[in-house]
């Protein structure tokens, strides 16, 4: 069999072209730049599997090389070009024999291409000088989440915060639960973390990368600290935030006002405000500014059922003059809140129950219905705080401070 020319020597020939043997002078074979650049990259794909045993894999938890294979090989996978040109040499079946063929213009196997769509970028035409670049979910992630700052306008919050403390403890305003439905709005009070923030302002809205609006928010925190948070991070938090909380107000107490329930509505019981009909003198002379203001889980007819015998009704039948039906609040709070309102008229009266013991009733005050109603009507647009009962005129007044 002839042997290739660059095996011989110059005398070799000589004594084979006396012999009348042709030698067999076989071209190199010819690439365009662009095939010898796929033919460099699959035998950098060949190398790695000598070393490993077994051809590249994709995943996050693979050495960025292997990644960067692993894509190249799919590509040439795609490519029919590629597959007739380099099906020769795949000495280990690294190629997919079954491939679907592609056209020719489709071969763009840069190198930079192929590192963009891992997250990584060249800093030469090498690729094995590379710098690592954040995939943008990660890049996502880091905008996403604003660092926590010192608040230096916080005297203008303080004294909301201080508010919402008090409504809570006076059963004004609730929390209830965040879901992955709970909205956030400029002016919401919700708890994170077990710090309250409230929604000072907010941004312009954008489109973020998936076509869906953001913008941010300043969020005011109630230990005098801030962020500029992305509203849709916000409601993230909340989502993943088993004691994420919102704070209503007090105007969220709506179905109190209202015949109207929905089906989410949670029945809290009935506050009701009753009117002794006693033959007492006392109560005679006053009996339509004598009021009982009262809360009970069930039926209101039940609760007075016995109200003759029961020197809390001041052992004699009552007559009901008001009810509200409770849903999505402390009743007991909301009940606590009239009583301490009206403290200063609550009525000093001694009675006798049946058994001749003394006693003296709780929850009756000398207090006008129309003064419980307009009570009831300033707790539900929220500034009943601001005003206190006064007797001598028998009406609610606006709170001075002093």
């Amino acid at each position: 069999m002839p042997k290739k020319k660059s095996q011989f020597t110059d005398a070799d020939d000589a004594l084979l072209e006396e012999l009348g043997v042709e030698v067999e002078v076989k071209k190199a074979a010819q690439y365009t730049k662009e095939e010898e650049r796929v033919i460099a990259g699959f035998e950098e794909i060949q190398r790695f599997a000598e070393e490993h045993g077994r051809s590249p894999q994709h995943g996050e938890d693979k050495d960025i090389f292997e990644r960067l294979y692993a894509v190249r090989l799919d590509r040439l996978n795609e490519l029919g070009s590629c597959h007739e040109l380099l099906q020769p040499m795949d000495r280990q079946g690294l190629l997919n024999a079954g491939a679907d063929s592609a056209s020719d213009h489709e071969v763009e196997m840069d190198d930079d291409a192929l590192l963009e769509a891992l997250g990584v970028e060249a800093q030469s035409g090498s690729v094995e000088e590379l710098k690592y670049v954040r995939p943008s979910k990660e890049i996502r992630a880091a905008e996403e989440v604003a660092q926590r700052e010192r608040c230096e306008d916080f005297d203008q919050y303080k004294e909301l915060f201080d508010q919402v403390k008090e409504d809570l403890k006076a059963g004004t305003r609730q929390m209830i639960r965040c879901d992955n439905k709970t909205d956030v709005k400029i002016g919401d009070l919700l708890v994170l973390k077990g710090q309250t923030a409230y929604i000072a302002n907010g941004g312009e809205k954008f489109r973020d990368q998936n076509g869906k609006t953001d913008r941010r928010l300043r969020v005011i925190f109630s230990n005098a600290t801030e962020s500029n948070m992305l509203q849709r991070s916000f409601q993230k938090r909340l989502w993943e935030d088993d004691t994420a909380r919102r704070i209503t107000t007090p105007s969220d107490l709506g179905p109190m006002f209202t015949d109207q329930v929905v089906e989410e509505d949670r029945a809290s019981g009935t506050i009701y405000v009753l009117r002794s009909q006693s033959e007492s003198s006392f109560i005679k002379e006053h009996r339509e500014l004598i009021h009982k203001i009262g809360f009970t889980n069930g039926s209101v007819e039940k609760r007075i059922a016995d109200a003759a015998n029961e020197p809390t009704y001041l052992l004699a039948d009552v007559e009901v003059v008001k009810t509200y039906k409770l849903y999505n609040l402390n009743a007991n709070k909301l009940e606590n809140l009239f009583h301490k309102l009206f403290a200063c008229a609550k009525l000093d009266i001694e009675m006798k129950d049946r058994f001749g013991k003394p006693y003296k009733p709780r929850e009756w005050f000398l207090v006008p219905l129309e003064a419980i109603m307009e009570a009831v009507e300033l707790l539900k647009d929220g500034t009943l705080s601001d005003y206190v009962y006064d007797p001598k005129q028998a009406k609610l007044a606006k709170y001075n401070g002093r």
